[in-house]
C-alpha cells in the first residue's frame, strides 16, 4: 500500500491576511481618519493618543468630596439597519454616545470619557471615517474625549455593507449627590424635555410597520411627517447634557429619568421611591408626528405606544417645590422647550397616568 505524501511547501499559494478577506492597508486608511476626529475631542487630561494599546486619562477630582465612577455600554440596534439602506453614517455616532451619555447623566455624573466598538465584515474606509466624525460629534456635544475603541475586521461574521457600534462611557459624580433610585417625594415635580424623534428605541416594530406593512422605502416621503421616513428614522438621539449639567452643579433636581426601550411607563418609574408613584399627565406636552404616524397606521394601542416610545419626552427631570422656578427660570433661559407633566404622589411605585 503506498502512503500519501503532502504536497511540497513549493506548490502551496502563499496566503496573505487580504487572502482570508482583512485588508489591513484599508484598516490603516481608516485609522489614519479616526486619529484626526478623535483628537478633535481631546483636552488636556487625555495624555495617549489614538493608536496606543489603551487610552491614558489624568483626571482631576479635587472639586469632589467623593468622587466615584459611573459607567454605560449600549449600542444601537436595529437603527443601523436605517443607514444601511440611506447609505448615511454619519449620525449613528451620535446616536450611541447620546445615548451613553443621558444613561450615566441620571445619575448625575459628568462624562469623562467615550470608547468605541466598530465591526464589519469588510472595513470601507469612507464608511468608518462617516460613523467616526458622528461619534467625534457626540462626544464634543458631551464635553468628554473620544479617547480609543475597536475597528474590527471580519469577513463571512456580516452580511455586505453592514456593521455594528457600539460604545462605552465612563463619567464622574460627587457620592454626596448621586441621584439613586428611591428619592422621589411627594409634591416633587415632573418636567418633561422633548426627545428629538424616536431617539434609538423602537425600531423592530417601526421598520415591520413602515417597510413591510406599508410597503415604503427609505426614500418615500410621507406628508404627516414633512420628511422623507429614512430622514424621520435618522434623527439623532437627543443629547441632554449641555440643558442639565447646570442644573445637577446648582443641585436644583431629586433625580432623573431617561426616556428609553420601555417608553415613560417603564423607566420613570425605575427612579420612584416604594412610597411614590409618578402621576403624568397626558396631552400637555407636543408628541412628534412620528409617533401618531406608528399608532395610526400600525393600530398600536395607546398603552403600547406608552410603554414602548418616548412619546415625544426623552428626559424627565423630578425637581423639589422649592427648586421649581430656578429649574424654569434656567430652562426659558437657555430657550429649552420644556413641560410640566405631572407630580409625585402618593403610592407603590408606579406611573399613573391622568
Amino acid at each position: 500500500m503506498t502512503e500519501k505524501t503532502p504536497s511540497s511547501k513549493s506548490n502551496r499559494p502563499s496566503l496573505t491576511y487580504r487572502d482570508s478577506g482583512v485588508d489591513i492597508d484599508q484598516a490603516n486608511i481608516a485609522k489614519k481618519r479616526i486619529k484626526t476626529l478623535a483628537r478633535s475631542t481631546f483636552g488636556p487630561s487625555v495624555i495617549s493618543d489614538i493608536g496606543a494599546f489603551a487610552g491614558l486619562y489624568r483626571a482631576d477630582f479635587s472639586e469632589m468630596n467623593r468622587p466615584i465612577l459611573v459607567s454605560s455600554a449600549d449600542g444601537v440596534g436595529t437603527k443601523l439597519k436605517i443607514a444601511f439602506l440611506t447609505g448615511i453614517h454619519n449620525t449613528v455616532g451620535i446616536d450611541i454616545v447620546s445615548h451613553c451619555t443621558d444613561n450615566i447623566l441620571v445619575h448625575g455624573a459628568i462624562p469623562l470619557f467615550f470608547l468605541d466598538y466598530i465591526a464589519a465584515g469588510k472595513l470601507e474606509p469612507h464608511v468608518i471615517g462617516e460613523i467616526v466624525e458622528g461619534l467625534a460629534k457626540g462626544c464634543l456635544q458631551s464635553q468628554c474625549a473620544l479617547i480609543g475603541g475597536e475597528t474590527a475586521e471580519m469577513p463571512d461574521f456580516y452580511s455586505p455593507g453592514e456593521y455594528d457600534l457600539a460604545g462605552f462611557i465612563v463619567g464622574v459624580a460627587d457620592e454626596d449627590k448621586l441621584f439613586k433610585p428611591g428619592q422621589t417625594q411627594v409634591g416633587d415635580h415632573l418636567i418633561g424635555l422633548p426627545s428629538s424623534g424616536l431617539h434609538t428605541n423602537g425600531y423592530s416594530l417601526v421598520r415591520k410597520l413602515v417597510f413591510e406593512q406599508e410597503g415604503l422605502t427609505v426614500d418615500s416621503y410621507v406628508d404627516d411627517l414633512q420628511k422623507t421616513i429614512g430622514e424621520e428614522l435618522l434623527l439623532p438621539h437627543r443629547n441632554y447634557l449641555p440643558t442639565v449639567r447646570p442644573l445637577i452643579e446648582q443641585d436644583c433636581l431629586r433625580a432623573i429619568a431617561h426616556i428609553t426601550g420601555g417608553g415613560i411607563t417603564e423607566n420613570l418609574d425605575r427612579i420612584l421611591s416604594a412610597s411614590t408613584d409618578a402621576q403624568v399627565k397626558k396631552g400637555v406636552w407636543e408628541i412628534n408626528p412620528i409617533f401618531q404616524f406608528i399608532q395610526d397606521r400600525g393600530n398600536v394601542a395607546e398603552a403600547e405606544m406608552y410603554r414602548t416610545f418616548n412619546m415625544g419626552i426623552g428626559m424627565i427631570l423630578v425637581v423639589p417645590d422649592e427648586k421649581l422656578d430656578a429649574v424654569l427660570g434656567h430652562l426659558r433661559k437657555e430657550k429649552e422647550i420644556h413641560y410640566q407633566i405631572g407630580q409625585v404622589i402618593p403610592g407603590t411605585g408606579k406611573v399613573v397616568y391622568a
